[in-house]
């Protein structure tokens, strides 16, 4: 149940929502140790978009105890939620006296559509060390989109106008990128894992769209991103953890590029028990991360220490 107010109200306050949905997989052996198929798909019906179906596929390739190929293909959706379907009116900003814009729901939005692909290559040359790749490209339809709509008048609680903006399947795109992750155990007490990450985005409007600030997301994500970690058993119940991150820069949001490390010493004095103290961001005193134009003054993360106490059974 919702309860309307000034500021936002629903369509409907109560609603009622049935979901089912199903898996099946089966697997084939193509070539014994070496050539397998996995096919599979998730059913679902839901109130707001209907019955979805999701298939997948995956080839994995063992030529060797040592090497691992595989492709897959997959087609998942988003379906939309109550505030995307239902919303009556939510005010946003006011963009001028006396005129504000305002969210609005759509009872007919569709779910938002993806087919990903991916290829995959890992190769472990000795025992302690161990390379994966991983490529994939995700091919975007229906994306939610913000369309600005014809101004009304509201006169209540006193007159204004309202510039609607209204929720729409009317945006596409592509992502795209790779993955790699390293593994070594230098030494039986010391391990590293190093990874890195690429992405890529283009979000496009479909014609006709009145779609509002469209590439606003594609500078949401960083392109770059790295992180390395170093795992210590100083002694049979002591450990020590580092992580040292960097993650590139996001223009949208006006936040710069940065660099991190963050720290965890744990001891284990009994089976199930372990105290540790942690200390994060240790780098810079505070960073940004992320902006939210909800809030007038952006949120930075800070330098920071905690002990926890884990207990497990």
């Amino acid at each position: 149940n919702i309860n309307n107010s000034v500021n936002f109200s629903f369509k409907t306050l109560k609603r009622d929502s049935t979901l089912y949905n199903g898996f099946i997989q089966d697997e084939l052996t193509l070539l014994p140790d070496t050539l397998k198929f996995i096919i599979g798909s998730k059913f679902e019906h839901n109130d707001f978009s209907g019955f979805e179906i999701q298939p997948n596929a995956k080839l994995i390739f063992t030529p060797d105890k040592k090497q691992t190929v595989w492709a897959s293909v997959s087609r998942s959706v988003r379906i939309p939620n109550r505030l995307e379907h239902d919303l009556q009116l939510l005010y946003l900003t006011q963009v001028a006296p006396g005129f504000f814009s305002g969210g609005q729901g759509n009872s007919n939005l569709d779910s938002e559509q993806l087919i990903s692909y991916e290829l995959g290559y890992r190769i472990q040359p000795m025992d302690t060390l161990s390379f994966d790749i991983a490529a994939f490209y995700n091919d975007y339809d229906k994306l939610a989109t913000g369309e600005m709509g014809t101004p009304f008048l509201q006169t209540t609680p006193s007159p204004h106008v309202v510039i609607p903006i209204f929720a729409d399947n009317k945006g596409s795109g592509e992502t795209y990128g790779v993955e790699l992750v390293a593994q070594w155990q230098a030494l039986n007490w010391w391990r590293f894992q190093g990874s890195y990450s690429y992405l890529q985005m283009q979000l496009h409007s479909d014609a006709g769209s009145n779609v509002i600030l469209p590439a606003k997301p594609e500078g949401e994500s960083p392109h770059h991103q790295f992180s390395i970690r170093s795992s210590m058993d100083l002694l049979d119940d002591v450990h020590l953890d580092t992580t040292v991150r960097y993650v590139d820069n996001l223009p949208y949001q006006n936040i710069a590029s940065y660099t991190e490390m963050d720290i965890n010493l744990a001891w284990v004095p009994i089976k199930n028990l372990e105290l540790s103290v942690v200390g994060q961001n240790l780098l810079d005193s505070q960073h940004g991360e992320f902006n939210s134009s909800t809030f007038s003054t952006p949120m930075e993360v800070q330098r920071g220490f905690y002990g926890k106490v884990s207990f497990s059974y």
